[in-house]
């Protein structure tokens, strides 16, 4: 008895690669993310996967780009939410924090080790000029960028260091241990950035 091959284009073919790779990083991180571990979770063989990436790296690095257009995706959609119907900020900042707790704060974390840089996508323009607006006449769209920057770098190493981090300055317990004090805190901060509070 032989199973029937189903027939993708080349573009249902990675976007179910990636998909299948964004769920193996999320419940075990980059180390997770294996050429034959995708494959058996497509239904393909190892050959098959690496046709349409050629590479681990390169699977790694579109998993990021993928996870990027998700955050985008997110993003529009809360952005959306927020400015239609006055949704608190915090909202942003846990959407944002939400897509990285699903492993992608790890996987940029370790593609930027290995030497891969992101040349400037401007992911988080929309954010950027969606917070800008509800500035002061006059504010520097620059010192924006850079708020939303270090929460972006915050949030991106949250899932990775949080705890510890916090442990480290003397927080035990649930203090070190739940997110949701720290994201609003840097809720706050962002709002004082901006000139919100």
């Amino acid at each position: 008895m032989t199973t029937q091959r189903t027939r993708r284009s080349p573009e249902e073919a990675r976007l179910l690669i990636l998909d299948a790779a964004a769920a193996l990083l999320a419940e075990g991180g980059v180390a997770a993310v294996q050429v034959r571990a995708v494959a058996a979770r497509v239904g393909m063989t190892d050959a098959g996967v690496t046709h349409h990436f050629q590479s681990r790296d390169n699977l790694l690095r579109e998993l990021l780009r993928h996870g990027g257009r998700q955050l985008r995706g997110a993003l529009e959609e809360t952005l959306s939410r927020w400015l239609g119907e006055d949704a608190e900020l915090y909202e942003l900042v846990e959407a944002l924090a939400g897509l990285y707790r699903r492993g992608y704060g790890e996987l940029a974390v370790a593609l930027h080790a290995a030497g891969w840089r992101d040349r400037g996508s401007g992911m988080l323009d929309p954010v950027v000029q969606a917070l800008h607006e509800l500035r002061p006449r006059g504010a520097s769209i620059e010192d924006t960028r850079l708020a939303v920057a270090a929460l972006h770098q915050a949030m991106a190493t949250e899932s990775l260091y949080g705890s510890a981090f916090r442990r480290s300055a003397g927080l035990t317990g649930t203090a070190a241990s739940d997110s949701g004090a720290q994201l609003r805190w840097w809720t706050r901060q962002l709002q004082l950035a901006l000139g919100m509070a």
